[in-house]
């Protein structure tokens, strides 16, 4: 399965497509305000939120790129998901509720509720569109990867398709469609998953430690150790936990969830359904990533390309046949489809909520022109999301989510914590804390060995040296290494959360001390109030 067309596989991706279209057609008539197009009306119950939060969060990093991991890797790759699954409790006790009594439409309108409103607005849409572009990037490569698998296309003309369809999700249904295709998604991705892995373990009597010794026979106890290629040492393991745990916290698209709902008590319903949900599936993927590794082999998921993302498809072939495969690669685009429109919506809610609405217009604009705005800003979000895929081809997608998650955890999180819990957080601590955490981790990022040495290094010249596509992958793992090692004046951590997160929080502080702000401090009452009593949604800037 190296570029031929799958005829079961394309059927159902038809199907699919064409059943979730209906769907946006559906939602495209009830979509008439910018409370739909953003909130759903905030008519989802609890139990449906947290579906849909949970197919927010199970996105192609969950499903491809953690099962590409531990079937390359081994145990390391288990960090992925046990570091997303525990910032779950963290949304739970310290987000859910201010945000839902606090906000309308975004997670800024709780970090400018009692501060400045322009300058705030500014600083945290820059640090939500980098969350959101970056995101993006894993999910258009993931995409590109499994269409161009399906239908034998080109890596390019595969992200411009799956862009397309995207936008039309978004453009037409807003957060009523992006709601029920990600309601549909989950499910789908559960049982799809649920599926695969017990057949994997009926293979091996229903005793994953048979699988798992059987992977240590054919590839080495180390695939059972930590320590080997995902974190390449103690303090990028823990810079990698900081931003797992807090990035969650801080995902504009998955706060954004919380404001559909009708009322705080639902949205803690909802993050107790996501957990439930997500905690079951990512065990899961872990059965299926050491699945692949003994049932289709490392040398063959490397030769298909992607970073070992196609790594949970090809399983489902080598277990199922076809038919299989086709279902699970319908269901991966469903999942990378879903992820998508949450993330273009809560993109367009940065652009024109927080800068158009709230900054240009000064807090008042017709509600028509809120949706042609939100419209415009879904179409620009997904044509750099087109670009930026193809600029990155070839990662690991669960890798370039955990860069992601750095970005939100340094530049979203700190901000949101101490406006809702310090009083004497001010306006200029708000935008100098998200400036550092966003501009801080970018550079960081780009100084690290992510971007100088798997990217702009020696990775593509290996890679055209060796005609075999496995002793390419080789080949720049070996140079990659050697590059390591003589160019160390670089950034040395992959993840810069620990120092950026750190950052952002000693950043804030230190500027709202210096610098004291008395109606920020003053608006602290009506904030505390609001958000243990829940009062009715209203924004400070309405």
């Amino acid at each position: 399965m190296s570029g031929g067309t799958n005829i079961e596989a394309i059927i159902f991706f038809f199907v699919f497509v064409s059943f979730t279209l209906g769907v946006t057609y559906w939602a495209a008539r009830r979509t008439k305000t910018a409370e739909h197009f953003y909130a759903a009306g905030r008519s989802i119950t609890g139990f449906q939120n947290g579906l849909a939060l949970a197919g927010d969060y199970m996105s192609a990093a969950s499903f491809l790129g953690i099962a590409g991991l531990v079937a390359l890797n081994g145990f390391d790759g288990l960090i992925y998901s046990t570091g997303w699954l525990v910032g779950w409790p963290i949304i739970l006790f310290l987000i859910a509720e201010p945000l839902r009594n606090l906000g309308k439409y975004t997670f800024t309108d709780v970090v400018a509720y009692r501060l400045r409103q322009k300058p705030v607005r500014l600083a945290s849409s820059l640090g939500t569109l980098a969350v959101v572009l970056t995101y993006l990037i894993a999910q258009m490569v993931g995409s590109g990867t499994l269409i161009k698998l399906l239908f034998g296309l080109d890596y390019t003309f595969a992200v411009i398709i799956v862009g397309v369809v995207m936008m039309t999700y978004v453009l037409f249904g807003g957060m009523i469609a992006t709601t029920w295709v990600q309601v549909i998604k989950a499910c789908l991705l559960l049982g799809g998953a649920t599926i695969m892995a017990l057949i994997v373990l009926s293979k091996f009597g229903f005793n994953p430690m048979n699988l798992f010794s059987k992977a240590a026979e054919m590839n080495g106890q180390k695939v059972l150790e930590p320590g080997t290629k995902v974190v390449t040492g103690a303090w990028d393991a823990v810079s990698l936990g900081l931003a797992l745990m807090f990035g969650t916290a801080g995902l504009p698209h998955v706060l954004m969830r919380f404001y559909t709902v009708p009322d705080a008590k639902a949205a803690r319903v909802s993050v107790m359904w996501a957990t439930i949900w997500i905690g079951s599936f990512y065990l899961i993927t872990f059965i299926l990533g050491f699945g692949a590794m003994v049932l289709v082999g490392q040398q063959q998921i490397l030769a298909v390309g992607g970073g070992g993302n196609m790594a949970a498809p090809l399983l489902a072939q080598a277990i199922a046949g076809n038919i299989f495969f086709g279902f699970i690669c319908a269901v991966a685009f469903a999942t990378i489809l879903a992820v998508v429109a949450g993330l273009t919506l809560a993109g367009a809610g940065a652009l024109s909520h927080d800068l158009w609405v709230n900054v240009i217009r000064g807090g008042h604009a017709p509600e028509r022109e809120q949706l042609v705005v939100a419209r415009i800003s879904s179409i620009i979000l997904g044509i750099g999301a087109v670009i930026l895929g193809i600029v990155f081809q070839g990662q690991n997608v669960a890798y370039m989510v955990g860069l992601t998650f750095s970005i939100a955890a340094s530049a979203n999180f700190p901000a949101l914590i101490m406006s809702v819990f310090w009083r004497r957080f001010t306006t200029w601590g708000a935008v100098c804390s998200i400036l550092f955490g966003t501009i801080g981790t970018l550079l960081l990022i780009y100084l690290g060995p992510t971007i100088q040495i798997d990217l702009l290094g020696p990775k593509a010249a290996a890679a055209g040296a060796a005609p075999d596509a496995v002793a390419a992958a080789k080949a720049a793992m070996d140079a990659h290494a050697a590059h390591v090692t003589s160019q160390w004046w670089y950034f040395p951590l992959k993840n810069p959360c620990l120092f950026t997160m750190t950052g952002a929080f000693l950043v804030g502080i230190i500027v709202s001390l210096i610098a004291p702000e008395r109606s920020a401090e003053e608006g602290f009452t009506e904030v505390e109030r609001r958000a243990l009593l829940g009062e009715p949604t209203v924004s400070a800037a309405e």
